[in-house]
């Protein structure tokens, strides 16, 4: 298992290692020892599983009391998928990083708590696991707007994104609660 880092270096792509013959496959998708190793040392207290339909976009979603670090993983399809630094106290503050995410590469992403996070769907459907390090705290939770031109992050769409009616609601970058 090896960690990629992407331009904003808190943010890590993890590929492991893959054993396959004609049997199928085999991998660790998580081993605290190794992940410890590669600067991802926390305490996972959630899973998470999503299912989506292209065109499909989740978030960009953050917690500001309660952040939560998160491995993301596709096991099915493909997705966009997107970190938006919150960290005023961070030189990447304001910044994002977006990478594919497959269930071809099986690729994970860490993203640490500090971060709001969202993916679009590329595929005709995708399904996504994810870990916390925190509990869903819905009191606490936040969206920052997904088309915002302060960030003007470039989704692929094929389309207009189908949202949840928080992630339509989203807050612009410039008004959003931010982390220390």
């Amino acid at each position: 298992m090896k960690a990629v880092a992407t331009a904003i270096p808190d943010v890590l792509l993890i590929e492991p290692q893959v054993f396959g013959d004609e049997r199928g496959f085999f991998f660790e998708s998580w081993n605290r020892r190794r992940f410890a190793e590669l600067r991802i040392d926390c305490e996972f207290v959630q899973d998470n599983h999503s299912k989506s339909e292209r065109n499909v976009l989740r978030g960009l979603h953050y917690q500001i009391e309660h952040a939560q670090g998160k491995l993301v993983r596709v096991i099915a399809g493909a997705v966009y998928d997107v970190a938006v630094d919150l960290r005023r106290s961070s030189p990447s503050f304001g910044k994002w990083v977006a990478f594919t995410l497959s269930a071809d590469d099986r690729r994970m992403a860490w993203i640490p708590p500090g971060f709001a996070h969202g993916f679009c769907v590329t595929s005709d459907s995708a399904e996504v696991l994810y870990k916390t390090t925190d509990y869903w705290s819905p009191a606490h939770e936040r969206s920052l707007k997904w088309n915002d031109p302060a960030l003007a992050i470039p989704w692929p769409l094929s389309g207009e994104p189908l949202l949840a009616a928080k992630d339509a609601a989203g807050q612009s970058f410039e008004r959003a609660e931010t982390f220390a």
